[in-house]
């Protein structure tokens, strides 16, 4: 394990540093290896942070990883997978696989594009749907859908980033996609922003909130919000009552789990917290990790 780096192409996305806390920190703006693994378990987490890396910028000496090592796509529990090989169209966003009854399965947002990748989805599940956050996770979503001949989800408020997806999302009230998923309208990083709720368990957030690590809560990225935080913050508010999850599961910052109780709470005061925020000119350095 000696020898390792990141190169200069990190963008302090920080998706290496959600599987790898311990291991890869933040260090002036970009990420830097704290220490190599000293077991099994961390090295399936920093091998996760390597074939996660949007700009694949941790690197061994020997400018390869071992792709034998790829833990892609990884269970988070029995239901749900991370797909990892995050990329850079997605601006370096997670993507999920959610598994369904009967062997089925939907992917929420898109990871890189290539068949390799797609045809290894693919066993987790038949994938019936690829259900788009927001315009800003868009960019591989045609391409996944053809490939699983599965259904392609967007709001109408981001219908542009994919004009040609099979079932449009229209206004703010909620919509069944499946048994037990739900898509909630959320406006507000972006016109079209959807939230994807399924089994009152998870919250596929997009850029709507994420977990902080910095602040220990719930969040929303105001310094990267590209429609209208007073609208992100009418839509928390209008939301939050009646929203109910465990796991917030977001495109960009940190996964996290908490009882469904104390999920709610944290949200509603994320709502108010965001009540209080004002237009601020976008600044990615800005975000709390």
């Amino acid at each position: 394990m000696d020898g390792w780096y990141v190169d200069e192409r990190c963008t302090n996305c920080d998706v290496a540093r959600q599987f790898a806390p311990d291991l890869i920190g933040e260090v002036e703006g970009r990420s830097e290896i704290l220490r190599t693994p000293v077991d099994a378990a961390e090295n399936r987490r920093f091998h996760a942070a390597v074939f996660a890396c949007p700009t694949r910028s941790i690197r061994p000496a020997s400018g390869r990883a071992d792709r034998t090592l790829d833990p892609f796509p990884m269970a988070l529990d029995d239901t749900v997978l991370i797909c990892g090989h995050n990329s850079t169209h997605t601006a370096g966003a997670n993507s999920y696989l959610l598994r369904r009854p009967g062997g089925t399965a939907m992917m929420i947002d898109t990871p890189r594009w290539n068949t390799e990748l797609a045809d290894r989805y693919a066993a987790s599940g038949r994938i019936t749907d690829v259900l788009l956050t927001h315009r800003d996770h868009a960019a591989h979503g045609r391409r996944y859908a053809d490939h699983f001949g599965a259904s392609l989800w967007i709001h109408e408020g981001d219908l542009d980033a994919a004009p040609d997806a099979d079932e449009v999302i229209r206004g703010l009230d909620p919509v069944r996609v499946a048994d037990g998923v739900t898509a909630q309208p959320l406006p507000g990083h972006t016109r079209g922003s959807v939230l994807y709720l399924a089994d009152d368990r998870y919250c596929f957030s997009g850029d709507s909130f994420y977990w902080s690590r910095a602040a220990g809560d719930l969040a929303v990225a105001d310094s990267v919000t590209w429609y209208s935080i007073e609208e992100q913050a009418a839509s928390l508010t209008r939301t939050a009552p009646g929203l109910r999850f465990e796991w917030v599961l977001p495109g960009h910052g940190d996964r996290h789990r908490l009882p469904a109780d104390e999920m709610s709470r944290r949200l509603r005061d994320l709502a108010a917290r965001t009540r209080r925020l004002r237009p601020r000119p976008v600044d990615f350095t800005a975000v709390r990790w």
